[in-house]
């Protein structure tokens, strides 16, 4: 029976207590003067891609930087707004801390293409198919698309196949530039190689592609990687091979797996 009551008066405590840190939790913050904010840029491969400085300049601007206000007076929503307005923010999250600090998450746009258009348009695009401008001094390590590129045919089919060859980390590496010609069939420029990869339409890349790699495995790693000027897999059943001295070789589709 001791026991038991004992326990009882141990949970009043404890709720009692709670109730006090809850209530001190909710009080002091509004009472302080915010002595600090506390940035973290998540989600990107490129680092600078947008700068902590940036993001004060911006808050500065708009008169939302939070250090030295009271932080009843600090609108985290308002600063959430105002930063996903930017174009290489994709989404943020700011709350207050016990402490007296602003906490702020950005999560930036992942740039998966840079984009040269025949029209003289240069900008890029990130995995979710957005355009991201292009700034000078910010360089995003990605593939960069260049010819005949319109906003249907790169919204619809180019951006998708920039997000395959991101998340693949063997093409990733191997492709440096996408060529749009006029027909949108597509060119591919290797980093490794002296030779164009010419993929036809952008239909079924994953298995042209798949294709391709077991012809560098079994036939380029053997020949060399100069020997061909311009290698097609355009076609289901083969792989069409130019020489320097402009001979075309067949491959069919048994020698090519």
């Amino acid at each position: 029976m001791l026991k038991k009551i004992f326990q009882i008066i141990f949970l009043l405590l404890v709720i009692l207590y709670l109730i006090i840190a809850i209530t001190k939790f909710n009080n002091k913050p509004d009472n302080q003067t915010c002595n600090g904010m506390e940035l973290i840029i998540k989600d990107s491969n490129n680092k600078d891609f947008i700068s902590r400085g940036e993001i004060v300049t911006i808050l500065k601007h708009k008169n939302l930087y939070p250090v030295g206000k009271k932080m009843k007076d600090i609108n985290t929503r308002t600063i959430e707004k105002t930063l996903i307005a930017h174009p290489l923010i994709e989404n943020t999250e700011c709350y207050k801390t016990p402490s007296g600090r602003i906490h702020i998450e950005l999560y930036q746009r992942i740039p998966i293409l840079h984009v040269y258009n025949n029209n003289g348009s240069n900008y890029y695009i990130d995995n979710k198919g957005a355009i991201i401008p292009e700034r000078s001094g910010c360089i995003a390590n990605c593939v960069i698309a260049t010819g005949n590129i319109t906003k249907s045919f790169l919204a619809k089919d180019l951006y998708k196949f920039g997000v395959f060859l991101q998340n693949n980390k063997f093409w990733n590496a191997q492709v440096e530039q996408i060529n749009v010609l006029p027909d949108n069939n597509i060119e591919l420029v290797p980093r490794v190689g002296d030779h164009l990869i010419y993929l036809g339409k952008i239909d079924d890349y994953e298995n042209k592609l798949e294709r391709l790699k077991a012809f560098y495995e079994k036939a380029l790693s053997k020949v060399g990687w100069n020997k061909y000027s311009r290698i097609n897999v355009e076609f289901d059943n083969q792989i069409i091979c130019s020489k320097r001295d402009s001979d075309n070789v067949t491959l069919n589709k048994k020698v090519s797996n």
